[in-house]
């Protein structure tokens, strides 16, 4: 004997085997630029690339619903990506995991600690690389003028690819609309990136 099983009951059953589906994802989007964006949307559909998560990644799963990576920090990329997401589960610990304290006092320690602390506890807007820029690495005075040759061409000097130095967080205060801004700079060491100040 066959029974008819209600529309509603069968919707029911399939709701229940996909509790996860209703949530909102947050994706980890990279831009043309590099710099890194957070959206619930689909990347593509921003102009942006999915970033890839480290497949060894181990820790106590984060804001994305997946797992925050505890560990060496291979690539500014994921340095910058696990600063937003300490930030973002306003996990102190995780923060002062990816700050260089090498060299520093207990004294100070317990300073960078309590500036850490007030950091993770803000909202975050953005974490953005910075790079270096105007200066002239020929030190040359007459940089920017167009050079010719005795033949009359132009000289063509190689473009000088900015470099690296920093991660700036966008943040906001408690009332969600005062700006604040923290730079810290970056330091590799033992293969690893590090933040500091």
């Amino acid at each position: 004997m066959h029974r008819i099983v209600p529309a509603s009951l069968l919707l029911l059953l399939v709701a229940a085997c996909y509790p996860h589906a209703a949530q909102a994802q947050v994706r980890r989007c990279t831009a043309d630029d590099g710099s890194l964006v957070f959206t619930d949307r689909k990347c593509t559909d921003i102009g942006t690339t999915e970033r890839a998560y480290s497949s060894g990644s181990t820790g106590s799963t984060g804001v994305t619903g997946r797992n925050a990576y505890r560990g060496c920090s291979r690539t500014v990329q994921d340095l910058a990506y696990e600063l937003g997401n300490a930030i973002q589960m306003e996990d102190v610990n995780q923060l002062a995991g990816l700050y260089d304290f090498s060299g520093a006092s207990t004294a100070s320690g317990y300073r960078l600690m309590k500036r850490l602390e007030l950091i993770a506890s803000r909202p975050l807007v953005d974490v953005q690389p910075m790079y270096s820029g105007g200066h002239d690495p020929y030190n040359d005075p007459y940089a920017g003028m167009i050079e010719f040759d005795e033949d009359g061409a132009v000289i063509q000097r190689p473009a000088v690819k900015p470099r690296l130095i920093g991660l700036r967080l966008e943040q906001t205060l408690s009332n969600g609309s005062t700006p604040s801004r923290t730079v810290f700079g970056l330091r590799k060491n033992m293969g690893c990136w590090w933040v500091h100040f």
